[in-house]
């Protein structure tokens, strides 16, 4: 008799679990009509901001589009520089592009993924002795919900005059020394993509900031740069905002999402467990909590592995498969094969497991069972 099929994220069972809060919440906007910025965007917001501290919350509608307001509001464009990891989505990348500025990609660490300091320092120092770009801008990723360094990271920024931006599309829920993601850097960018450990029923996103005219400028540039009213346009902006059916989704599921973030970490705990020796499992820095938006392993026969657990029934994932500099649409920005090594072994050895906060442990003890098998 065959096994039932593993989900690599089950949105099914979550859905089950929350669904007269998701289903009342979509019920109260169908009832009262106002699908665009309706009440419960400003709830959102609100609630969002007491989750994690930070003081102004700009809700959006995509990740994406959160990331490029905020390089809108620094008046980043031609000419500028915008450092940021090569291992990492598309969209840290075509943001800086669509703005007429360019990426300069840099190596990450090979432990924790993040972006490597002294990769960041020496492409910021090649920057400026080319003289060509001006250094705008760092984009720090917390990739596969780990934060970032962000500490290291501002003292880098401060010392150059650029913007430090989180692209914390997968990290939100997590935290370092005691700050939740939000607060860790000056601009802190998210997505509520379905997929993500804090996930809507379509696109969407957030922005963090606690500078009072930031927050002011993010909000003009989200509703098409208006003023005083709709009519009256002050800046060039963007259609950016998040529909009210998708921040009813989000408020119903916001209550629950720390005891999420707190079963993805048992999970995480458990497979670092049942792998141990057999694979390179993800890094645990000290003060560190991740929001395990992915748990991703390390092995040189990453391609069989992956082949294997396939055909017992286990789905994985690459994330990523090519670094950003060998990417046909950004090659020209970058140095070319070797020039990243980092990133570029990782993205041959890199294996992404099925997590989410609603798996049984003995679906979890099959994950294992088949790997030890396969290996």
């Amino acid at each position: 008799m065959s096994q039932a099929a593993i989900p690599f994220v089950d949105l099914k069972a979550q859905y089950s679990h929350l669904k007269a809060d998701i289903d009342a919440r979509i019920a109260r906007v169908l009832e009262h009509g106002a699908f665009i910025m309706g009440p419960e965007v400003a709830e959102l917001e609100k609630a969002l901001g007491a989750f994690c501290g930070a003081k102004h919350v700009i809700s959006c509608s995509s990740g994406t589009d959160a990331l490029q307001m905020v390089l809108m509001a620094e008046n980043i464009g031609p000419g500028d520089a915008v450092f940021m990891p090569s291992f990492t989505f598309t969209a840290t990348a075509e943001v800086v592009l669509l703005l007429g500025a360019e990426p300069v990609f840099v190596d990450v660490d090979g432990r924790d993924f993040n972006i490597d300091l002294a990769s960041l320092e020496a492409a910021i120092a090649r920057v400026q002795k080319e003289g060509r770009l001006k250094p705008r801008g760092v984009i720090a990723v917390d990739l596969f919900g780990l934060p970032a360094d962000y500490s290291a990271l501002k003292k880098t920024c401060d010392q150059h005059g650029m913007l430090l931006l989180a692209d914390a599309a997968q990290s939100f829920g997590g935290a370092r020394d005691n700050t939740r993601v939000g607060l860790l850097a000056p601009a802190t960018a998210t997505s509520f993509f379905p997929a993500k450990p804090l996930g809507c029923y379509g696109d969407g996103g957030a922005i963090f900031v606690q500078d009072d005219e930031t927050a002011h400028v993010l909000r003009s540039i989200r509703a098409h740069g208006k003023g005083d009213d709709k009519y009256d346009i002050v800046r060039v902006g963007v259609n950016g905002r998040l529909d009210t059916i998708q921040a009813a989704v989000l408020l119903a599921k916001l209550p629950s999402f720390a005891a999420e973030i707190e079963a993805r970490e048992k999970l995480s705990q458990h497979y670092d467990a049942m792998l141990k020796g057999l694979v390179v499992t993800p890094i645990r820095p000290k003060g560190t909590q991740s929001a395990w938006a992915q748990y991703s392993i390390l092995t040189p026969k990453r391609d069989e592995l992956a082949a294997k657990l396939k055909a017992a029934g286990v789905p994985t994932a690459v994330y990523y498969p090519r670094p950003m500099h060998l990417q046909t649409a950004y090659a020209q920005f970058g140095g070319g094969p070797g020039s990243l090594p980092v990133s570029e072994k990782l993205s041959g050895e890199i294996l992404a497991l099925p997590m989410h906060p609603f798996m049984p442990e003995e679906t979890a003890d099959r994950i294992g069972a088949a790997i030890k098998a396969a290996l």
